[in-house]
């Protein structure tokens, strides 16, 4: 139970921080004209494993120990870095929820990524595990103090409203491709939920969910409307939106599958864990698609288990 519980609260915290929040700012870097042996001297003394190279801010390529031994062993360790570097690059943006960094250390198993600013695409920082794993644990702690104090002074609202069914609801209006605001109103929600004394834990539960939701409408919608229920004994959650529908519901629901363009994969979109997540994070969950209509997508869970 302590491990689901930690589970849950880490995947809470990847989608609501940002990766600049966790990033590296002051990142170490060469230049396209720098030898391979200035580039050793920087890997040995930051003992580091790679660098980015960069000219005018602009990240054109990545250097890596492998890189220098290999010119070692060809004896080329005064050729220029750009003769040796390799330019097909992944990147990260600065504005992404750190879940995607999760997802993109599973997919390429790198040791680090170079992080861009969206509007300019210059260079502004490196992530590492290291890096987010000190997020994490920085913000696991001001989330412990901030939870134990919300429960010194709330109460949940069902204890001191006496009806035969008491019913809060609250809309929220998600706008299509604004991927700056991604989580906004999932934020939201997770404040609305703490103030009405739901538990911490299945408040993050329902997070996760409407998080996944909340990104699935801005990725492949021009808007939605999210409506949530709260009862003494569920939260109800419902997402409707006028996109193009999901073609294969069932294909869909596998981990990794996703219908998301190439352009929106290059924002740091479009992994293809929405669905299978807000599965994992529900009691039930209801799905109706028409392709060239929308889509209208529930969730529950039970406060009563």
């Amino acid at each position: 139970m302590i491990e689901e519980v930690i589970s849950s609260k880490i995947q809470e915290i990847a989608y609501e921080c940002k990766v600049e929040e966790a990033m590296t700012k002051d990142v170490i870097t060469v230049a396209p004209s720098d030898t391979m042996v200035d580039v050793w001297m920087k890997l040995r003394d930051k003992r580091i494993s790679g660098l980015p190279v960069v000219s005018e801010g602009n990240l054109m390529g990545i250097i890596s120990v492998e890189d220098f031994i290999k010119c070692i062993i060809k004896g080329r360790k005064y050729e220029q870095v750009k003769n040796n570097m390799t330019t097909h690059i992944e990147f990260i943006y600065s504005d992404e929820p750190l879940i995607h960094v999760f997802k993109k250390f599973e997919k390429h198993r790198f040791g680090r990524f170079p992080v861009k600013e969206r509007d300019t695409k210059k260079l502004v920082g490196i992530i590492t595990k290291g890096d987010v794993i000190r997020c994490l644990l920085k913000r696991l702690e001001k989330d412990y103090y901030e939870e134990e104090t919300q429960k010194n002074r709330m109460k949940n609202i069902f204890h001191d409203i006496k009806s035969d069914k008491t019913t809060v609801i609250l809309k929220y209006h998600v706008k299509g491709k604004e991927f700056k605001k991604a989580g906004e109103k999932s934020s939201l929600l997770k404040n609305a939920l703490l103030r009405l004394g739901i538990a911490t834990e299945i408040t993050r539960r329902i997070v996760i969910a409407s998080m996944e939701t909340e990104m699935n409408i801005i990725i492949f919608t021009d808007g939605g409307e999210i409506t949530i229920w709260v009862e003494e004994d569920k939260i109800k959650v419902n997402a409707v939106d006028s996109g193009p529908g999901i073609p294969d519901v069932e294909k869909a629901m596998l981990p990794g599958y996703s219908t998301a363009p190439d352009w929106v994969r290059e924002m740091g979109f479009g992994a293809g864990m929405g669905l299978p997540n807000i599965k994992n994070c529900t009691d039930e969950m209801h799905i109706d698609s028409v392709v060239g209509e929308g889509t209208n997508l529930e969730f529950t869970v039970n406060l009563k288990k």
